[in-house]
């Protein structure tokens, strides 16, 4: 497979909300989760000395990482630890790119490579998971193995960088199956997203779950999967706003933690739901006035319409 390049080449990925299934997709239960209108891009341009020179931009153009990685660092994996772990960790990714197609370095002098975020990448909206797409778009390989394979996860977040509509994604046998579902909610303008100032560490959250001891699993996913179902079939924002409530107090109660709402917003009138990792990044806010008020007389700033944040 040959990778030698004479121009420039671009790729982009979506960003990602997970609505249902947190933890639970890590065990094969069905996750309903959403692109977003935000996500990440990469370019690549040709370089030279064996090497590929890397800087990363925020959402803002600042500069967030900026490296130099040898070839040789990237086929033999030098890992050191008396360096930042967002280098350790880019070169693990570029490592096991390598693995899937050595021609990419095999069949090159060198790459320029910048990436750039259309979302502050403390939002938690998948800095990872669309860096991860992106790369194996450029190396033309399964982004669901090199993910597995580098930074591990259900790969969910994988399936909305690639595509352009809701999704209902579950793992048969470790392999990721991909639905893509309608949901154009009637009550979307009742619908917004609220970031909570916190970034969440997906790999200490899943490690974290995978601690709890499990009682009755499979009971577990079936009432995840039936609630997944009625949420993405709700008729009218009471029923979504019952399904919604209904998957957070069954997630409280398997991660023996108070739900979002219990804990930060007791006296919100309406529904509030932790997405994705519990304890940091956006919840999804159900309300039939607009929240933005109480949410900002509690400190929180960034509260995004559905329309603006789903793709």
């Amino acid at each position: 497979m040959c990778l030698a390049m004479t121009m420039k080449k671009e790729f982009y990925s979506n960003g990602k909300l997970l609505i249902t299934g947190e933890y639970l997709v890590l065990d094969g239960a069905k996750a309903f989760a959403l692109p977003t209108k935000f996500g990440q891009n990469l370019v690549i341009t040709e370089g030279d000395n064996q090497e590929i020179k890397w800087t990363s931009f925020d959402s803002d153009g600042s500069i967030w990482y900026e490296d130099t990685f040898s070839f040789l660092d990237i086929s033999k994996k030098k890992i050191s630890e008396e360096v930042t772990s967002k280098r350790n960790t880019l070169l693990e990714i570029l490592h096991e790119g390598y693995l899937l197609n050595p021609d990419f370095l095999n069949q090159s002098e060198g790459y320029h490579i910048t990436t750039q975020l259309s979302f502050p990448r403390n939002w938690g909206l998948g800095t990872s998971s669309t860096l991860i797409n992106n790369i194996a778009q450029w190396l033309q390989i399964d982004a669901f193995d090199l993910l597995k394979n580098s930074f591990g996860g259900s790969g969910y977040d994988i399936a909305c960088a690639q595509n352009n509509t809701p999704i209902l994604y579950h793992l048969e046998n470790g392999n990721p199956i991909v639905e893509r579902v309608t949901f154009n909610p009637a009550f979307s303008e009742n619908l917004y997203f609220v970031y909570l100032d916190k970034k969440q560490s997906s790999k200490a959250a899943i490690a974290s779950y995978y601690e709890n001891p499990k009682n009755d699993l499979a009971t577990t996913i079936a009432k995840n999967d039936k609630i997944t179902l009625d949420i993405l079939n709700a008729k009218n924002v009471q029923a979504f706003a019952w399904a919604i409530e209904k998957h957070e107090a069954e997630m409280s109660a398997v991660l023996k933690t108070e739900t979002v709402k219990e804990s930060l917003f007791p006296d919100f009138y309406g529904v509030v739901k932790s997405l994705g990792a519990w304890g940091g990044d956006f919840i999804l806010v159900i309300a039939i006035e607009n929240p933005t008020a109480y949410f900002k007389e509690k400190g929180f700033r960034t509260i995004i319409p559905y329309k603006d944040m789903v793709l």
